[in-house]
């Protein structure tokens, strides 16, 4: 699919199985790659900043909210750029009640809006000790009306658009992306309607 959707895109990550990511594992990413895109895999979770870490461990910042923090505003340029492919996504319901699962209600190609940085040197685990990898996580947003009963304070920035990708990916101020998808664009599934 992302040779239909990206013409000419590279593609470094090989044989992605299917199945979820989450926090401090590797998922896809479509990134610049000279005058071109690729699509490779990366960790999700860009580095913590310095004040919020009490150990040398950085467990990562999985999404970005505050872009005129100075720690975010160095990556924000379109270099930095990239696009998380996904086809659902969720946000946890509470204590004990499992997660909620959201996805487009037209089944359209949904990309998180991210950043990435290639080469970062860390303790992720403390087991690992320091690993150099590279890194991704994915700017959010004030909610639209369906995670919004779920979770009231932020929702993923997602593109589902092929101008707002352009847009995103040729470094379009990261302000006049940052915005919810419109209400009704997302259907609620329950986990065994996740395909």
């Amino acid at each position: 699919m992302m040779r239909r959707l990206f013409p000419g895109v590279t593609d470094r990550a090989g044989n992605l199985q299917p199945g979820r990511v989450y926090p401090d594992q590797p998922g896809a990413i479509i990134r610049h790659d000279g005058d071109g895109l690729e699509l490779v895999t990366a960790r999700w979770g860009l580095p913590s900043p310095k004040f919020a870490l009490k150990t040398e461990r950085d467990p990562g910042v999985t999404n970005i909210r505050n872009l005129g923090s100075p720690h975010w505003r160095r990556w924000l340029s379109r270099d930095n750029r990239c696009l998380v492919p996904l086809s659902a996504f969720a946000e946890p319901r509470g204590k004990g009640k499992g997660n909620q699962w959201f996805a487009a209600t037209n089944n359209q190609p949904m990309f998180f809006a991210g950043i990435e940085i290639r080469d970062w040197t860390s303790v992720r685990k403390v087991k690992d000790g320091e690993t150099t990898d590279d890194l991704y996580a994915f700017l959010t947003c004030e909610p639209n009306a369906e995670v919004r009963e779920i979770h009231p304070k932020a929702m993923p920035v997602i593109l589902t658009q092929p101008d707002d990708w352009t847009a995103w990916m040729n470094g379009a101020p990261a302000s006049e992306l940052q915005r919810p998808l419109p209400d009704g664009s997302l259907a609620l599934l329950d986990e065994a309607e996740l395909t």
